[in-house]
C-alpha cells in the first residue's frame, strides 16, 4: 500500500500505546509479586516498556482460571459451529488490528515491517481462520462392531493447555498453538518469549473482544526458568506444546516425567540441507531461493536452509549466483518498508552469531560473503548476511543451530553422498531438492529424514500441510487436521444394544 514509508511506521510507533501486563481470567494484572522486565527494542537498544515478570504464582492463577473455565463449558462444550464463528471473529479482529500488530511485532524482535505484516500477522489470522473454518467438519466415529454392539470413538478436548512459544514468530508461532487448541475446546495458558511478549499480550483482549469466554486464554509473559518451569511442572496443565530450541525441549519433557505425565509436543531446532543436484531446473532461481532460505527473518527460522549442499559439477557457476542473489538481502531499519533484514532480535543472539562465525574461521571455512556486524552506529543489533564455502559437515557450523544468517557451503559428488550428508544431522525438520529429474526427486524426498521435503523450491506448503520434525527437532504436528491430535484424547465408548 502505497502510504507506507519509514515516516509513517515512526509516527505510528510514537503513538503506540504498548501493554505488558499478564492477562488472566479475561483481566490484565501485574505480576502477583509485581516483578517486571525491561522489554528492548533491537532495533535501536531503546526501552519500549516494563513487562510482568509472571512465576508460579501467576501460573496458578492463570492455571486456575483455565480449568474453571474448561469446567463451566462456556468454551469446551460450545457446538464446534459457535466455536468456529468466534474463532472467526478472532481472526477478523487480528486483521483489522494488523498495523498494530505488526508494529508490535517490529519494535519487540527487529524483523522488517513488510514481513511483520503481510507475512506474520497475515498468517496468524489465517491459522485461526482456517483451524474454525475446520472444526465443524471433522467428524468422529463408529466401530464396526457385532450387530448387538455399538462402538463410537469420539475426540475430546484434553483440557488445561500450556503453550510456550518462541521470538522469531512471535504471533504467527502463537497461532499455530492457539489455532487448533481453542477450535477443539480447550483452555489454553500462553507463555510467550520474554525476548517478544508484546503480540500475545496484545491479542488476549482481542480474543475476549471476539467471545472467546473469560479464562479460555490466559497470557503469561515471563522468563522460561520461572513462569515456564511452573507450567511445565503444572500438576494441572494436561498437555504442553512448545516451539524453541532442542535443549529446552528436552528439558521440557524431563519435567513432564517428573510432574503429571502431561502430553507434551515438541518443535524443535533444524539444520536443514538445501541440496542443489547438477539437473536443478534453474539454477539462478536456486541461487534466489537459497539466498532468501537463509537470509528470510535474519536466518532466525527453525527452517532455514543453513546447508547448501551443491553438486561439484555446478559449483563454480552456482556460487556467483548465490552470492548476487544474497547482495539484495541487505540489513537495513526494520520500519522502512523497502529492508528485507532487520536486526537480530537481542545482543545476546548477536554474539551467538558472531561465535559461530569466528568459530567457522577456526575451523578452516573460507568466507566468501558478509560475517561482521553492521549498522552499530544506530545503537541496534544487525548482522551481514554471512556465506561459508569449503565447509565440511563435520563442522561446528554445519551441525549446530545458529539461528542467524550464517551458511555453509557443502561439495558434493553423487546422489548417495548428498543423501548421507543432509541425513547426517541430530535435526529432521526440513530439506529440499533441486532437480529435473521426477524419479531423483521422489527418491530423494523418501530417502530425506525430514517431516518437510520441498521440491525445486525452498519452504514451501501452506496450512492443509503438517508441519513438524523426525529426530530431535520434535514430534508432533503444527499445521493441518494432523493439529488435532495434540489437543485432543480419543474416546472408545462400547454400548451393547
Amino acid at each position: 500500500m502505497s502510504h507506507y514509508s519509514l515516516g509513517y511506521w515512526q509516527d505510528k510507533a510514537a503513538n503506540l500505546q504498548i501493554e505488558g501486563r499478564a492477562f488472566i481470567d479475561g483481566h490484565y494484572l501485574p505480576a502477583a509479586d509485581g516483578q517486571t522486565f525491561q522489554c528492548i527494542s533491537p532495533i535501536d537498544g531503546s526501552t519500549l516498556t516494563q513487562v510482568a515478570s509472571c512465576g508460579p504464582a501467576d501460573a496458578d492463577l492463570a492455571v486456575a482460571s483455565a480449568r474453571r473455565a474448561f469446567e463451566a463449558g462456556v468454551w469446551s462444550r460450545m457446538a464446534p459451529a459457535a466455536r468456529k464463528a468466534v474463532m472467526i471473529r478472532f481472526a477478523e479482529l487480528i486483521d483489522q488490528h494488523a498495523e498494530e500488530l505488526a508494529l508490535l511485532e517490529t519494535l519487540d524482535m527487529g524483523k522488517p515491517i513488510s514481513d511483520a505484516l503481510y507475512v506474520d500477522v497475515a498468517l496468524a489470522a489465517q491459522a485461526l481462520r482456517w483451524n474454525g473454518e475446520a472444526i465443524d467438519k471433522v467428524y468422529d466415529e463408529v466401530a464396526p462392531t457385532p450387530h448387538d454392539q455399538l462402538g463410537l470413538v469420539t475426540r475430546e478436548p484434553v483440557g488445561v493447555v500450556a503453550a510456550i512459544v518462541p521470538w522469531n514468530f512471535p504471533l504467527m508461532m502463537a497461532s499455530w498453538k492457539l489455532g487448533p487448541a481453542l477450535a477443539t475446546g480447550n483452555s489454553i495458558i500462553l507463555k510467550p518469549s520474554e525476548k517478544s511478549p508484546l503480540t500475545a499480550i496484545r491479542v488476549a483482549q482481542l480474543a475476549v473482544d471476539a467471545g472467546i469466554p473469560k479464562g479460555v486464554l490466559n497470557v503469561l509473559p515471563g522468563y522460561g526458568h520461572t513462569v515456564g518451569k511452573a507450567l511445565a511442572l503444572h500438576m494441572d496443565v494436561e498437555t504442553l506444546v512448545f516451539t524453541g530450541s532442542t535443549r529446552v525441549a528436552k528439558q521440557l519433557m524431563v519435567y513432564a516425567g517428573e510432574s503429571n505425565m502431561k502430553r507434551i509436543w515438541l518443535e524443535a531446532g533444524g539444520k536443514s540441507p538445501n541440496i542443489v543436484f547438477a539437473d536443478a531446473p534453474n539454477l539462478a532461481e536456486a541461487a534466489e531461493s537459497a539466498a532468501a532460505a537463509i537470509a528470510f527473518n535474519q536466518g532466525e527460522v527453525c527452517t532455514a536452509g543453513s546447508r547448501l549442499l551443491v553438486e561439484r559439477g555446478v559449483k563454480e557457476s552456482f556460487l556467483p549466483l548465490l552470492l548476487e542473489a544474497l547482495a539484495q538481502w541487505k540489513p537495513g531499519h526494520p520500519l522502512d518498508p523497502e529492508t528485507k533484514v532487520g536486526a537480530l532480535v537481542d545482543s545476546q543472539q548477536l554474539d551467538t552469531v558472531l561465535k559461530y562465525i569466528e568459530a567457522g574461521h577456526a575451523q578452516g571455512a573460507k568466507l566468501l560473503a558478509g560475517g561482521k556486524r553492521t549498522l552499530e552506529e544506530t545503537g541496534g543489533v544487525f548482522v551481514q548476511p554471512t556465506v561459508f564455502d569449503g565447509v565440511s559437515n563435520a563442522m561446528k557450523i554445519a551441525q549446530e543451530e545458529i539461528f542467524g544468517p550464517v551458511l555453509s557451503v557443502i561439495e558434493f559428488d553423487t546422489f548417495d553422498e548428498a543423501i548421507a550428508i543432509a541425513n547426517d544431522t541430530p535435526y529432521g525438520l526440513a530439506a529440499a531438492v533441486w532437480t529435473s529429474d521426477i524419479g531423483k526427486a521422489h527418491r530423494a524426498a523418501k530417502a530425506l529424514r525430514a517431516g518437510s521435503v520441498w521440491v525445486n523450491q525452498y519452504d514451501g506448503g501452506d496450512m492443509t500441510a503438517p508441519f513438524g520434525g523426525f529426530k530431535q527437532s520434535g514430534n508432533g504436528r503444527d499445521k493441518s487436521l494432523h493439529a488435532f491430535d495434540k489437543y485432543t484424547e480419543l474416546k472408545a465408548t462400547w454400548i451393547k444394544l
